[in-house]
């Protein structure tokens, strides 16, 4: 709170945003479930210029990576900068769950999920260039998707889709891919397609889904049914909240799929959407994103995910989630996922 809230630290934005708080967050936040005093301010994040986000402390040492949208899902992008710092910190939390998952996280890469100014494309680039290998991206606007669906144009959305698909599998058809990263929906239309499931069961040694919901019905079937000699690792996890998750390592058939947070950076809460009060574990809620690093303060976000409220795996601060599946609707507007 000391870095983010002084005036020799803080960013621009924080600085004059806290002149509407009717707390003093150096003074009367000590504890994690002191950030429920902070309003919700993602929806700000739309409008403001990406250099406000970026704290004082740094003075010119911020080193951006890359400025991050969200999806569009809701209405106009919201955006967060992405530091160097942080993408190192979060890098190296990901090959630590990889290597608990036995995968191997060198190699080609194939990204089958957005690029541009989503979340997954830098964090992609950066792990395979740290291991040596080569990421092999195809185009994909999911904005354009959700346009379609929305509009109750579903034959064309359809038609993109399988667009996208033909364009992985030609690099499947051609390269040699070891790992791949992808969204639930185009993975189960590669899941259709018999030639392209030879190739992944072949050559392909992990495949990461992530950016939309998989039900654990369709989650068992892939895993067990389709991709068989390949492993399959969810990742969960929000632009807003600057970074995801893998699932938690050892997991059986008959466990749910969990994800633990990153914490003490990112912490998830599960709770009752009308009264924001914690759920009991084993119950289910909507998903609440915290987070606090060096780089950026982007407390109490309620996301667009219901999830079953689990036990982490330590005593650190936060949920584990299970079973995410996107809410109806969110901010009077309908949740449409389309390909991401």
């Amino acid at each position: 709170m000391e870095w983010h809230f002084s005036p020799r630290t803080g960013s621009p934005y924080w600085l004059n945003r806290a002149k509407s708080l009717d707390f003093d967050p150096r003074k009367d936040v000590g504890c994690f479930a002191d950030l429920a005093l902070f309003p919700n301010v993602v929806n700000e994040l739309r409008d403001v210029r990406i250099e406000d986000l970026i704290p004082r402390g740094y003075d010119g040492t911020a080193r951006p990576v890359a400025v991050c949208e969200s999806g569009g899902t809701t209405g106009a992008p919201k955006r967060v900068v992405l530091l160097e710092d942080w993408v190192e910190r979060n890098m190296a939390l990901w090959e630590e769950n990889l290597a608990a998952h036995g995968a191997h996280s060198g190699g080609n890469w194939l990204v089958v999920m957005p690029s541009g100014p989503h979340l997954s494309g830098p964090f992609a680039q950066r792990i395979v260039r740290l291991r040596g290998g080569v990421v092999f991206t195809i185009d994909i606007d999911p904005r354009w998707v959700k346009r379609l669906i929305a509009a109750h144009r579903q034959e064309e959305a359809e038609a993109y889709a399988e667009h996208v698909v033909d364009q992985a599998c030609h690099i499947l058809n051609t390269q040699d891919v070891e790992m791949v990263m992808i969204t639930p929906p185009l993975l189960q239309r590669l899941a259709l397609r018999e030639d392209a499931v030879h190739r992944v069961n072949d050559k392909v040694r992990t495949v990461l889904w992530g950016g939309a919901h998989l039900d654990p019905d369709t989650r068992f079937l892939l895993r067990r049914e389709v991709f068989g000699r390949v492993t399959l690792i969810g990742n969960y996890g929000s632009t807003m909240a600057l970074g995801s998750a893998n699932e938690r390592p050892g997991l059986t058939d008959d466990d749910p799929c969990v994800f633990d947070t990153l914490a003490p950076f990112v912490t998830y809460w599960v709770v009752d959407p009308d009264t924001r009060a914690r759920v009991p574990y084993g119950e289910r809620g909507q998903v609440v994103m915290h987070h606090v690093s060096r780089s950026a303060f982007v407390p109490n976000n309620l996301e667009r995910d219901f999830a079953t409220r689990v036990e982490p795996t330590s005593s650190s601060a936060g949920d584990a989630v299970a079973d995410i599946a996107p809410v109806p609707t969110f901010d009077n507007a309908t949740v449409i996922e389309g390909v991401y």
